[in-house]
């Protein structure tokens, strides 16, 4: 039940920030917001101020904000304003990407608390394997990675993950020595009771504390690290090397979160804390980037329209947008009931 409660929690905050970035926004835009709910389904409490309905819903799943003139919706509210089709074409773009840009601002202020706590794990080599070849490349233990293949590298973690994504392309690592730097060459082995390559490469112990100007820098890399990892593995799901198994809607988080809770709860409250604030902090950035993909319906499909609208000098029609985002809130709920579905399957180990 705790564990539940966490999950509802976890949930909650990251939808109101989501669509409240979008409430703030239309509001400073002078936009009328009829309704700004959370969850989905029946009402089951609600006030209004200033002419917009605050609701909440039976579900907590989901959330909205929505505005006069969205996707063609009329309404008789006195909420004071213009309709969102009126509003100029800025406007409309900072409105629609105030969501997503609000989750990534709760992911760095969740990164900062935690960040101050446990400070940022530093790609340093502890070790290499005997027989890889990654300890005949050059690499010493102590050396401190600057980038993998041309890309830059803070945390330990961006290593690990260059390394799960591995198919057997050469790595090219550039380190630093003893204040002077160094380039790695070497070719991944692969491990057939893991079923991937590795480099062989041993840390992940080194930390270091951030304090000072030193938490905004930890936290951004901390920030930087979460998206990107979920970049490569929308990229890897796109191009299927993804198992279904990996993939995780919202019945497949709570059960993360009730797993996660049972193993930290022992530790304390602080323990549980920080662990909870750490999946929402991973969850808020998942929710930020999938909301910006061109797809219909999500705010990155009508970010699409409102380029083409900047690009044509004239918006697209209602009808044909309205139709278009149409379709996707339909592929939306198709995606939901398979990824329903297979939450259930691998929870009953179907």
């Amino acid at each position: 039940m705790v564990s539940i409660l966490w999950f509802i929690l976890i949930l909650s905050v990251l939808i109101i920030s989501h669509e409240f970035g979008h409430f703030i926004l239309a509001r400073v835009n002078g936009i009328k917001v009829i309704e700004f709910s959370m969850g989905m389904g029946p009402t089951i409490f609600s006030f209004t101020k200033s002419g917009t309905k605050f609701s909440l819903k039976l579900l907590p799943i989901g959330g909205a904000c929505v505005m006069e003139g969205e996707d063609g919706i009329a309404s008789d509210s006195e909420a004071k304003g213009i309709s969102f089709r009126e509003a100029s074409l800025s406007s409309r773009i900072s409105v629609v990407i105030a969501g997503p840009m609000f989750n990534f601002i709760l992911a760095f202020l969740f990164s900062m608390i935690i960040v101050s706590y446990t400070g940022i794990d530093l790609p340093v080599i502890q070790g290499l394997t005997e027989g890889f070849p990654a300890a005949e490349s050059g690499l010493q233990e102590g050396d401190l990675m600057l980038s993998v293949n041309g890309e830059a590298i803070h945390l330990w973690r961006e290593l690990i993950l260059d390394s799960q994504l591995n198919d057997g392309e050469t790595v090219t690592i550039e380190y630093l020595r003893d204040g002077e730097k160094g380039v790695a060459t070497f070719k991944p082995e692969f491990v057939a009771e893991e079923n991937r390559y590795r480099f062989g490469i041993e840390g992940g112990t080194a930390y270091e504390d951030c304090k000072g100007f030193a938490l905004f820098k930890g936290s951004y890399y901390e920030l930087r690290f979460n998206f990107l990892n979920t970049l490569k593995g929308l990229k890897s799901m796109f191009l299927g090397k993804v198992s279904r198994d990996s993939i995780a809607g919202p019945v497949g988080v709570a059960q993360v979160v009730d797993e996660t809770y049972d193993e930290v709860k022992e530790y304390g409250v602080a323990a549980i804390v920080l662990t909870m604030m750490n999946i929402a902090m991973i969850l808020s950035v998942n929710l930020g980037v999938i909301n910006l993909l061109p797809l219909p319906a999500l705010d990155g499909g009508r970010l699409v329209f409102l380029l083409v609208e900047l690009v044509r000098g004239k918006p697209v029609p209602p009808e044909k947008e309205g139709l278009v985002h149409f379709v996707g809130i339909i592929l939306f709920f198709a995606l939901t009931i398979f990824v329903l579905f297979n939450d259930i399957s691998r929870w009953l180990g179907v």
